[in-house]
């Protein structure tokens, strides 16, 4: 949402921040919100988020159920959502190594490409694992930044002012949250120095193992995460390092125009 910085740039359009802010409320598995949901989400005043979902509507972003007193995302959202993923040059390149990953000798391994948006990951390309126990996962689903394997790898990646930008983002919820967003960042990078990928066992979810590196778009102006993983009962942490580090590692350099080993800054 608008902040101070914002405020004072006659070129940022608070209106429109606003309305992109309410179509991203939806989270995964969710249908349809109310007004009172928004404004918690959002933190407006609900007569602001009348008006705001009244012109969603009226473009058709949002579709309202008068009976229920709820809006559901429109044919205009999902219509954009999709022309920005059929956008992303960077999945089909990804598709064929995503697919070799997910063959490997672990049936319950899944495979994921994620892209950070605010100070979450969203999954914009996924494979699930061979076996019906599996990972409930989809492209859309998002992840937190600092405690997934992807999101830590999408950090690796960045360069000192995109990251920058996150921890700024993360101390406007406090300082205390950015304090350990460092410090994760901290323990990511020395890792990755020695092993060349990210790792999260455990930290995001008790009962998921996964390994991540950084992927880059192909005129290298747009970092992501390529990830693999699984239910930690299933998916070792010993496996992941000793059979898929290496893949994962030739997987991103042969999705990547640039090689995710490169010099971190």
């Amino acid at each position: 949402m608008a902040n101070d910085d914002t405020d004072k740039d006659r070129n940022f359009v608070t209106a429109l921040a606003r309305g992109l802010e309410l179509l991203s409320c939806f989270r995964d598995g969710e249908v349809s919100l109310t007004n009172a949901e928004f404004s918690e989400r959002t933190n407006l005043p609900k007569a602001t988020i009348s008006r705001l979902t009244y012109t969603l509507c009226e473009l058709g972003y949002l579709v309202a159920d008068p009976a229920a007193g709820t809006y559901r995302l429109g044919a205009g959202a999902l219509n954009l959502g999709f022309s920005v993923l059929s956008g992303i040059d960077i999945q089909d390149l990804a598709q064929q190594e995503m697919l070799r990953l997910r063959d490997g000798p672990n049936s319950y391994i899944s495979v994921a490409l994620g892209e950070v948006h605010q100070l979450e990951v969203v999954y914009i390309a996924y494979v699930r694992s061979r076996e019906r126990v599996a990972l409930v996962a989809s492209v859309g689903i998002r992840l937190p930044l600092f405690t997934s394997a992807i999101g830590r790898a999408i950090l690796i990646g960045q360069d000192g002012d995109a990251r920058e930008a996150v921890f700024e983002l993360a101390g406007r919820k406090s300082p205390e949250f950015e304090a350990e967003a460092r410090l994760q960042y901290a323990e990511a990078k020395s890792f990755y120095e020695v092993k060349g990928f990210c790792t999260s066992y455990g930290q995001w979810r008790k009962d998921v193992n996964g390994i991540a590196v950084p992927v880059f778009s192909m005129n290298g102006s747009r970092v992501y995460g390529l990830n693999v993983g699984g239910p930690s009962f299933l998916v070792k942490p010993k496996g992941l390092e000793a059979v898929y580090a290496s893949r994962l590692i030739q997987a991103a350099k042969q999705i990547s125009i640039q090689s995710p080993n490169r010099k971190l800054r």
